[in-house]
């Protein structure tokens, strides 16, 4: 309901055993989301046969062209960002997710973070950096308790958008019926 849409991405070359046991963000902790970009991150150092990338579309761009187009305007920044070119790269993609069109050879997989490790830890990148974001934001406006709900449609942010209205950072196509 409220704060940007995150993509991450993760583009290898090499071997990515270390991921094995790496699962869907949504099903691990906070803590353990951190382990997991601890132990990538230290990877990504030792071997450098990968890389990560993170994008977002603010809130106005999402009222704007929707949640969908918005989310494959990130995933086209992060491809911009790991210079990934379409013709040779297999881009696997999470869900809804579709790479802009140019990209020839994508595919969607239903549930790929919890299939596809790279997935995965690409889904942790960008939620951590979502999470984190959120909690920011909440710095910003605190009576919506963003540091608790990061944004997402629980009952405590229902309540609260209920007793103070929307602020800058709520999607107002997403809010209709609570204002």
């Amino acid at each position: 309901m409220a704060g940007p849409i995150t993509v991450g991405a993760v583009a290898t070359k090499g071997r990515i055993d270390f991921l094995r046991g790496i699962k869907d963000s949504k099903k691990l902790s906070a803590k353990q989301r951190e382990e997991w970009l601890s132990k990538i991150k230290e990877k990504q150092l030792k071997y450098r046969n990968f890389e990560i990338a993170l994008a977002s579309v603010g809130v106005s761009t999402i009222d704007k062209i929707g949640i969908s187009a918005s989310a494959r305007l990130a995933v086209g920044r992060c491809l911009k960002k790991l210079k990934i070119k379409n013709k040779n790269h297999k881009i696997l993609l999470d869900g809804s997710l579709y790479a802009p069109r140019t990209y020839l050879n994508q595919k969607t997989i239903i549930k790929g973070d919890e299939k596809i490790p790279l997935i995965a830890a690409a889904s942790i990148f960008a939620k951590i950096w979502r999470d984190k974001k959120m909690v920011k934001l909440h710095e910003q406006f605190p009576k919506y308790r963003f540091d608790l709900h990061k944004g997402y449609g629980t009952k405590l942010h229902c309540k609260l958008v209920k007793k103070h209205g929307l602020c800058d950072i709520h999607r107002r196509s997403f809010c209709t019926k609570l204002v």
